[in-house]
């Protein structure tokens, strides 16, 4: 699939590469600023939210 991707990016090597890591922060920044935050608010379905740290 990622190489698909890359073989499709118009223009020169240096380019591609240069599309590719704005293509890749944009997906990271999709990710950190929108869908884990709302993937958050459903904690039952996330293990790594629950604390023991001061429980019984």
């Amino acid at each position: 699939m990622y190489a698909w991707i890359f073989r499709n990016l118009p223009g020169p090597l240096w380019m591609r590469i240069l599309t590719a890591l704005v293509l890749i922060a944009g997906v990271v920044l999709l990710l950190m600023n929108y869908v884990f935050p709302w993937f958050s608010e459903f904690s039952f379905l996330n293990p790594l939210t629950d604390s023991t740290i001061g429980g019984s």
